[in-house]
């Protein structure tokens, strides 16, 4: 890697159905980075990538024209849309051989873009990783806030190693990119997988903004698809849970054989119910018990097997 003064800066932008929001979103980051290059903070090579997610609107046709009208916008076309992780891994798999780092952000600027200073300052000083984290959650409505910390909570306790109020706002060098390319996983979580590489790590903290352009790619239906995607592509936790589910129910048996021996020997049973109800919870906690131990397996297999391409590229506006 390069000396860390001036650092080829990239950044990689998912996009999708976002020809509203892409003309301002270009005008405010070429600001941003003629600011930097200005200060001597990043070197002129660096560049803007936006990568089309198969978007319907013209969302590429903004990006060719951006790219057409100024060299610093570069453009990625995926064949079909991927999805917002598997989109950005493309441009960060793209890109990381390229440049000394990358920072993925949102194409509607909620988030911070003069956060971006920090995240080079640290860079400089040393940082694999930098973070880029919510002070706040004041432009979040109360459902969306309390499900929000919810979420980071009930993640925790299913082993997911992930910064809180973070989502997919960070800085990485090519060290940490070139380590991150050794993890195939296709069910892909990023917010859970880039902690797991260690290094040195920092954090930025910012205010959220509002959405300027567009509407919102993530409705509750994707958010909830979105944790779920990331609670069992990191964890096996959940099928934990049923085996524990099968040894409770083999227990509560225990216990319902107890008392219905007792019933019986006092004469207040009816004839066949002891059978019968020991019977049905035995055997429904022993196949419990058994999926558990089975899916335990499975899970384990189903983390490390898949290895379907993740993205295709359709095109690259170098």
């Amino acid at each position: 890697m390069t000396e860390r003064k001036h650092p080829v800066l990239y950044l990689a932008i998912p996009c999708y159905n976002e020809e509203e929001a892409l003309p301002v979103t270009a005008e405010k980051l070429l600001e941003k980075f003629g600011q930097l290059t200005e200060r001597g903070s990043i070197s002129e090579k660096s560049r803007i990538v936006f990568i089309d997610d198969g978007s319907k609107d013209g969302t590429w046709q903004v990006i060719a024209k951006l790219h057409e009208q100024d060299p610093v916008f570069r453009g990625i076309r995926l064949s079909r849309n991927c999805g917002h992780q598997r989109a950005l891994l493309a441009g960060l798999m793209t890109l990381r051989n390229e440049c000394d780092a990358v920072i993925s952000m949102d194409a509607d600027l909620q988030d911070d873009i003069n956060a971006i200073d920090g995240m080079v300052e640290q860079y400089c000083d040393g940082c694999e990783i930098v973070y880029g984290v919510r002070k706040d959650r004041a432009t979040d409505t109360a459902f969306k806030r309390s499900t929000a910390q919810g979420y980071y909570k009930v993640m925790r306790a299913m082993g997911v190693d992930m910064v809180y109020n973070h989502a997919d706002y960070r800085l990485m060098s090519r060290r940490a990119l070139e380590e991150l390319s050794g993890y195939e996983e296709v069910n892909l979580f990023l917010r859970g997988m880039v902690p797991m590489l260690g290094f040195r790590t920092g954090e930025v903290y910012y205010s959220r903004a509002a959405r300027m352009q567009g509407e919102s790619k993530y409705p509750l239906r994707k958010m909830l698809a979105f944790a779920f995607e990331g609670i069992t592509s990191l964890s096996v936790k959940p099928i934990r849970m049923i085996t524990f589910l099968g040894f409770f129910i083999f227990l509560v048996t225990l216990g319902m054989l107890l008392y219905v021996l007792i019933r019986h020997f006092l004469g207040y049973t009816v004839v066949g119910w002891t059978f019968l109800a020991v019977s049905v919870w035995g055997i429904g906690g022993l196949q419990l018990l058994g999926i558990g131990i089975v899916g335990e397996y499975i899970g384990k297999i189903y983390l490390e097997t898949k290895h379907r391409p993740r993205y295709h590229i359709e095109k690259y506006l170098k």
